[in-house]
């Protein structure tokens, strides 16, 4: 398809048609503030040219039930690549955003590029092969990395937990596999992403909170992700918690990424399953040589006090971080996610307790915290909702 032959108008339709999921004629309108007539006749091109499929017919509320237009399933598929600390995720996704195919696999972001972007190079067109997709198929990439980008040219600037990574042209790499459009963003923007479309855009002012190895918040401001001046906004995990506190990898002290992230959690668990403190780690320690978060978390839940107070200690560090974002900003809605969100409610208790303790009542008046509503899957939908929103804005789909 001669995507660069579609005009501004076409592809701002079938922008649309994406973010809604689904929709009818005259509520294509209304978003575009386009006329009936226009709408019609826009849309009527696009599914001559297969690119807008009908998908049955909506309640009526007088005369003609109106059609539901969607974005043909059959175009091409997209790909979510989300890169993190610790694993490589990889999914083919159809233009609706259901999944075709995932794989996941363990990796060190801090072995450098080279590992992992060989192993996306030899995963990616398996994938393909093994569910009988052309490779010229694919209408567009989007990736996720645990680091700060220049989302203009898709290149890490000085990212903390990826050394070796400092303007790698992940988007040069991808040309060995592909030539459809690539982007790349932090991935915490992408599940940013992942949550606009999963509500479809109907939270306008909402944050984005990952816990995992890293701490990092995506921000969604009148409906439009923020990615500030230089593509660093929401680098909220070097924000001082305590001037005194532990050397951070960024060179700072007492940042709340050192003292709340997994790797805080995990020497603290490890410290009290040693020191004997924490029955139910020292056995887990006893039986595997080591602790991790999830294993905190599980004898929190099984009411171990030790494990309770890492997990509740935690929470309350990064919920003195977001109170004053809270103040701040004044979302509606703040999701937390990532690897460490899972570690037992007590976690989101703990956050949630400290906001409201720190933060101005007219901010948590009506302030929902709530776990991110596609779970571990927000990055990777976030991926494609980045792939093909970036594509149809720039009219460069593949």
């Amino acid at each position: 398809m001669p995507w660069h032959r579609l005009s501004p108008d076409e592809l701002a339709l079938l922008e649309a048609t994406f973010w809604s999921g689904g929709v009818a004629r005259h509520a294509l309108a209304d978003a575009l503030q386009f006329s009936r007539s226009k709408t019609n006749a826009l849309a009527a091109g696009l599914l001559d040219q297969g690119l807008l499929d009908e998908a049955g017919v909506q309640h009526s509320t007088g005369g003609r039930r109106p059609e539901t237009l969607r974005v043909h399933g059959r175009i091409g598929v997209l790909v979510g690549v989300d890169i993190g600390a610790t694993s490589l995720d990889v999914a083919l996704l159809r233009p609706d955003l259901s999944l075709i195919a995932r794989h996941s696999q363990e990796a060190d972001v801090q072995a450098g590029p080279g590992p992992i972007m060989a192993r996306l190079r030899s995963l990616l067109p398996a994938m393909l092969a093994q569910h009988g997709i052309a490779e010229d198929r694919i209408l567009a990439v989007g990736i996720g990395v645990p680091g700060p980008v220049n989302f203009a040219i898709g290149q890490l600037v000085n990212p903390p937990l990826m050394p070796g990574w400092d303007s790698y042209a992940i988007r040069d790499d991808m040309r060995e596999i592909t030539d459809a459009p690539v982007f790349v963003d932090n991935d915490v923007n992408l599940m940013a992403l992942g949550v606009l479309w999963r509500q479809r855009k109907q939270i306008d002012n909402f944050l984005v909170i990952k816990v995992g190895t890293g701490i990092g918040c995506g921000i969604v401001c009148h409906g439009e992700l923020y990615r500030g001046a230089t593509g660093s906004a929401g680098d909220i995990g070097h924000i001082c918690a305590d001037p005194e506190g532990p050397l951070c990898r960024c060179g700072n002290r007492g940042c709340v990424e050192a003292m709340a992230a997994a790797p805080a959690i995990v020497a603290m668990g490890t410290d009290a399953a040693k020191s004997g403190r924490s029955p139910a780690l020292a056995a887990r320690f006893a039986e595997k040589g080591r602790v991790d978060a999830s294993d905190v978390g599980a004898a929190s839940r099984a009411g171990d006090a030790e494990a309770d107070a890492i997990v509740r200690r935690s929470g309350r560090l990064i919920g003195q971080v977001l109170a004053a974002l809270v103040n701040f900003y004044n979302p509606s809605h703040i999701f937390i996610g990532g690897g460490v969100s899972a570690i037992g409610p007590m976690f989101l208790a703990a956050i949630r307790q400290s906001v409201n303790q720190r933060s101005l009542a007219l901010s948590t008046r009506h302030l929902e915290i709530t776990a991110a509503p596609l779970g571990p899957e927000t990055g990777l939908i976030g991926a494609g909702v980045l792939a093909m929103r970036e594509a149809l804005r720039s009219g460069s789909l593949a």
